[in-house]
């Protein structure tokens, strides 16, 4: 009996289709990598965009008494000059105005913006020296971009029949938005059509014509009531401190109506007597908001009247879970629901930034399933159902592989990201095609029952390693220039350039590992009959002969 010849390993493929083709911790390998995927899909930060790192500030500097030639001459310019030393800022903008000037800056995108606020900071106070007498101290403040997009908004309304006036209602929701900023990773919440309690003076013009009275006058005798009196403070013998106030001149709309705005004739003139007064809301401010909803198909108006509505908005912190985040303000709204329901205070979530990040991620995971169930059926009837078992196995593990690094770099999972992934998600397969394709002929070929099937799995995957790595790596290479793209639209598609290569490379680690491995498990070489009998009809001839 001939030396039985073993094949010689020739490609990277080959050496870790042996490596990890009969050892028991293979099988232990699959299984982490499944794990590690399904925590970092559990735990990856979840949002509808990324978040681009956008910096920049505004210096604002104040001068009483200067005219804007003044401000752009000795305050603007030389600061634009100044700050176009610090590296990174891509634009300057300067406004003069009266009395002050303003300078907006703004980093190149991509730039940090912690690091950016405080080289602005100190370029500004590096230079104090040089501002010109009677400049007051310059207000730096920086753009907070990260924070500044709401994740979900609440409408709060006063229902129906209900008896709280819409000062109460303010309360109510300015306590509620103290107690949702205490809320982790709750980075910004804001008001919008709040209204604060003031008296409200319309004075009758007809009136005022007829007293011979003026506006300036109505004005003047106000004003000197709504004057603040400041404490007389003091300190007696003992060493004990006095304090002496006054009462306000102020407590109601009776209070207001007796302000005295003139004599006429030897007559006293009240404000009650050219004007309404009444208590209310500011009015001046414009905020008042309304809203309409889609229910059944419909869009209804729930107010038989215009109703004031106040609408609390909830931002997040840079980099954390908007799923988690938006929840966590639910569970808080569900808290006060029986408080709101007896002060008769209803709310609608109008926007839930969180929900529309998680279903985009779920149905993702929903088409990626359907993907692998169609894959899977192609190959049920292309080379059988067992191979296609193998190369099903393959995509949830090279998916794991790149959901696991994505969020140990710090990724979130948005919908650039998620576009990575579907844009991979067709080329994960080929590699793993490619060797159980190959596998699945090297078994079935005359040679099969002369190699043992460890040695036949081995050559299959080095023979296809060479030109399947070439093939990967130039599918990687027409995604490495997206990375170089600046600007607005680099910092955006850069989850591209990021994940397709990594899920690439992933694809080829994973086939050259589990597929021998699982073809190892599941496959048998077939017994090829018609060999046999060719093998007995040629004894037969030559006993014949």
């Amino acid at each position: 009996m001939g030396k039985k010849k073993h094949y010689e390993v020739k490609d990277v493929a080959g050496k870790l289709a042996i490596g990890f083709l009969k050892n028991p911790l293979t099988a232990v390998l699959g299984i982490v990598l499944l794990a590690l995927g399904w925590i970092a899909l559990s735990t990856m930060p979840r949002e509808e965009d990324p978040q681009i790192a956008i910096s920049g500030g505004a210096v604002i500097v104040a001068m009483p008494g200067a005219t804007p030639a003044e401000v752009e001459n000795i305050i603007v310019k030389p600061l634009e000059k100044r700050l176009r030393e610090v590296k990174g800022i891509e634009h300057i903008y300067g406004m003069s105005m009266d009395n002050v000037g303003i300078v907006n800056v703004m980093y190149y995108i991509g730039e940090n913006r912690e690091d950016s606020n405080l080289k602005l900071y100190d370029k500004v106070m590096q230079n104090m020296d040089k501002m010109p007498k009677g400049v007051m101290q310059p207000l730096i403040k920086p753009f907070d971009i990260d924070i500044d997009v709401p994740i979900i908004s609440i409408a709060l309304y006063k229902k129906e029949g209900s008896s709280i006036s819409t000062t109460e209602l303010v309360e109510k929701v300015k306590r509620l938005q103290h107690k949702i900023n205490a809320i982790e990773n709750v980075a910004k919440t804001t008001l919008k059509g709040d209204h604060k309690e003031q008296y409200n003076i319309e004075v009758d013009m007809g009136k005022l014509s007829a007293y011979h009275l003026s506006m300036g006058q109505i004005m003047m005798a106000v004003q000197s009531l709504a004057a603040n009196v400041p404490n007389v403070k003091g300190r007696t013998e003992d060493g004990k401190l006095t304090i002496f106030g006054i009462a306000n001149a102020i407590e109601s709309v009776e209070d207001v109506k007796n302000v005295m705005v003139a004599n006429y004739m030897g007559s006293p003139i009240y404000l009650r007597d050219v004007a309404k007064v009444e208590n209310g809301i500011d009015k001046q401010n414009f905020q008042d908001v309304g809203f309409v909803y889609r229910e059944d198909n419909n869009i209804t108006n729930p107010f038989k009247e215009e109703i004031p509505q106040v609408t609390l908005t909830v931002a997040k912190l840079a980099g954390t879970n908007a799923v988690f985040v938006a929840k966590d303000v639910e569970e808080m709204l569900k808290e006060h629901e029986a408080e709101f329901e007896k002060e008769g205070i209803g709310y609608i979530v109008t926007r839930d930034y969180g929900e529309r990040a998680n279903e985009a991620v779920n149905e993702l995971m929903h088409h990626l399933v359907i993907t692998i169930i169609i894959i899977a059926l192609m190959l049920v009837f292309a080379l059988g159902w067992k191979e296609s078992i193998i190369v099903t196995f393959t995509v949830p593990a090279i998916l794991a592989i790149t959901l696991f690094i994505a969020y140990m770099s710090g990724q979130t999972m948005n919908r650039i990201t998620l576009f990575a992934f579907l844009l991979s998600l067709g080329l994960l397969v080929d590699a793993a095609i490619i060797v159980i394709e190959n596998i699945h002929r090297h078994l079935h070929s005359h040679e099969a029952d002369s190699k043992e099937m460890e040695e036949l799995l081995v050559e299959a995957t080095d023979e296809v390693g060479g030109p399947t790595n070439i093939a990967t790596l130039a599918i990687i290479m027409t995604m490495v220039p997206m990375a170089f793209v600046g600007g607005m639209m680099g910092s955006f598609m850069k989850p591209i350039p990021y994940n397709v290569p990594v899920a690439l490379f992933a694809s080829l680690i994973v086939a050259y590992i589990f597929t021998p491995y699982l073809s190892l498990k599941l496959l048998k070489k077939p017994t090829h009959k018609h060999h046999h009998k060719k093998r007995k009809d040629d004894g037969k001839d030559k006993e014949g002969s």
